[in-house]
């Protein structure tokens, strides 16, 4: 039996459950005048717990267990003796044979795979039934359990809270195992990188050329400053020069000049931006932005410049982050207490003077924490360096030169065909290690300032 006939099974035989608790307890409190702790409901929905859960987490834990024991099967056939030793061209062959068996292929690139197909095919409808009559066995069992459990006296609702309880706390540390998983590996993979490549080397080099590395010596081509350098010049620098004043003017002139209906229409729009996907960005970067940039650098004379320049991906990602700098000036400035600016009205001060002198100075940590935000944004951006930017690593000024950044080295590095232990492969992990606690921080130091803003207000 296929997996979603399974499931949808198993889901009907919770649903019959759920109706045969639900009508023995209404007939149990059918003309009683006592005080019942579960309704009809309840006993219902633990009937139907118990009948679906228990199958369902034998399949999960089936559905990763039931592959290898399938390839065991196969293994233990006479027609596996003809394969070779363990290794690349082995598991290929049990790839293409597993899926002719499963009809995902209509050919094989080795003959043995389509005489393994018949006996994939077997073990895995022999490995199938065998789980569909374990789970079809819990849900009965489980079932007939809870319903002799459904009487007058048996609190069904204590139980059915715990059951989402439990279940809502598993959903809640998915994200928390998620994030400590990812860590884990970062840290570890960083681990092994660092056992060869010193870390300081890695950390104040200047020189980052891994296309050709040194076995004596790796990490003299791994100096990791020039793409520090280029991630914040590019994100940090010319992002916010783009970003900063366009997203706060346009915040003081959304809360404070903006008529509601131009407000209304203009806020959403502009909070569009954030919804448009990256990598429509960096096709405007890499189509339109980055040509145009090179021919006004022509243009003043600066023949040399690149199509590939910093400035390219940086006005791109500037204008991409203005929603962030905007939505957070915007709250911040319309959180100021409506007191002190009908005071420095009422005092002779102008609107200009009144928002630069007082709303502004007001909701300036508001401010700065959504620039700390944006600045975590634009510097963890990808596709747009990837389409835009240069993979060439350089520390320079000239805004119309080539630089790369850790997030486009991070992809180059991963996408080649390097060993995965060699210390190239490994780079990708210490820089993403290292971007990580970056944007960390930055969130953590923009959060901190923001919630002081909100206490000094509330």
């Amino acid at each position: 039996m296929s997996a979603i006939a399974l499931l949808f099974l198993v889901l009907g035989l919770g649903l019959i459950g759920w109706l045969t608790a639900r009508v023995r307890a209404t007939r149990f409190r059918a003309g009683s005048t006592a005080r019942f702790s579960s309704l009809p409901s309840h006993h219902g929905w633990y009937v139907a717990l118990w009948t679906a859960i228990p199958p369902l987490v034998f399949l999960a834990v089936w559905s990763m267990t039931a592959p290898a024991l399938v390839t065991d099967a196969v293994l233990a056939t006479p027609a596996a003796v003809q394969l070779p030793a363990p290794g690349f061209d082995r598991a290929s062959i049990l790839s293409e044979a597993r899926s002719l068996a499963e009809g995902r292929s209509f050919g094989a690139f080795h003959a043995l795979s389509q005489t393994l197909a018949p006996a994939y095919a077997a073990a895995q409808t022999r490995y199938d039934w065998i789980a569909t009559a374990l789970a079809l066995l819990l849900a009965f069992a489980g079932g007939a359990f809870a319903f002799t459990r459904v009487r007058p006296g048996f609190g069904a609702r204590t139980q059915v809270e715990r059951v989402v309880m439990l279940l809502l706390l598993g959903a809640s540390l998915i994200a928390i195992l998620t994030t400590v998983g990812i860590v884990g590996s970062l840290l570890y993979e960083s681990a092994r990188f660092f056992s060869v490549v010193p870390i300081t080397d890695f950390l104040f080099g200047t020189h980052w050329s891994p296309q050709v590395i040194d076995g004596r010596d790796p990490g003299a081509s791994l100096g990791a400053v020039p793409l520090f350098w280029g991630t914040f010049f590019i994100g940090a620098v010319i992002a916010m020069i783009v970003a900063i004043p366009f997203g706060l003017m346009s915040a003081i002139y959304l809360t404070q000049y903006a008529a509601p209906t131009t407000r209304k229409w203009m806020k959403p729009i502009l909070e569009m931006l954030a919804g448009v996907p990256t990598v429509v960005y960096g096709y405007f970067a890499a189509l339109t932005v980055a040509p145009a940039v090179r021919d006004f650098a022509v243009s003043i004379g600066i023949s040399w410049a690149s199509s590939e320049s910093a400035l390219a991906a940086g006005l791109v990602m500037g204008i991409m982050i203005i929603p962030f700098v905007s939505s957070m000036a915007d709250d911040s400035i319309a959180a100021v207490p409506s007191s002190m600016r009908d005071g420095s009205l009422a005092m002779g001060a102008t609107s200009s003077e009144t928002i630069r002198r007082v709303l502004l100075p007001a909701a300036l940590p508001g401010v700065v924490g959504g620039v700390l935000l944006a600045v975590s944004r634009a510097i963890g951006e990808t596709m747009i360096v990837v389409m835009a930017a240069s993979g060439v690593a350089t520390l320079t000024l000239n805004p119309f030169a080539s630089t790369t950044t850790v997030t486009k080295q991070i992809v180059d590095l991963l996408t080649g065909e390097a060993e995965f232990d060699s210390p190239k492969t490994l780079a990708a992990f210490a820089l993403g290690l290292t971007l990580f606690v970056v944007t960390l921080l930055l969130n953590i130091v923009a959060l901190r300032v923001v919630k002081r803003y909100r206490e000094a207000y509330e």
